[in-house]
């Protein structure tokens, strides 16, 4: 599938929070996702294909020289085709660019792909939110990256 990494730009935020609702059973709204656009200290790309089709995204928050991942989605008809790869590999790009000590996420401890992905890209588990996740209720691990 041809697609590219680009920033998130306020076209993209409806097509975005519609990923939102299909990956995520408390879905980050649209205002919520404004507050994530490319400035000072957030990073937010996503994967677009020659449609303008947002296949995927991620967020990222830095303060100084730590980073904290808020969101990785890629829509359900576009999973292992290699998008969130991709993404991952770009945001670490950015996280070397913006000279980051670490890059952290917390994921569903349920959640094997995801942590397989994270593994895969030099996450390491360093901790756990016992009941961070609702609906279902489950714990998160803490996953985090260092440069």
């Amino acid at each position: 599938m041809d697609f590219a990494i680009r920033d998130v730009e306020s076209a993209h935020i409806p097509q975005i929070e519609a990923l939102e609702q299909a990956c995520f059973s408390l879905p980050w709204t649209a205002e919520a996702l404004c507050s994530q656009l490319k400035d000072a200290q957030h990073e937010f790309i996503a994967a677009v294909d020659a449609e303008g089709r947002v296949l995927g995204y991620v967020g990222m928050l830095f303060v100084l020289d730590e980073g904290y991942i808020s969101n990785v989605a890629v829509g359900p008809d576009y999973r292992r085709q290699g998008i969130a790869d991709a993404l991952i590999d770009r945001l670490c790009g950015l996280c070397a660019a913006h000279a980051l000590a670490f890059v952290s996420l917390e994921v569903r401890a349920g959640n094997v792909p995801a942590i397989a992905l994270y593994e895969k890209h030099g996450f390491e588990k360093v901790g756990l939110r016992r009941n961070y996740y609702e609906r279902p209720k489950e714990d998160a691990l803490i996953m985090t990256k260092y440069f």
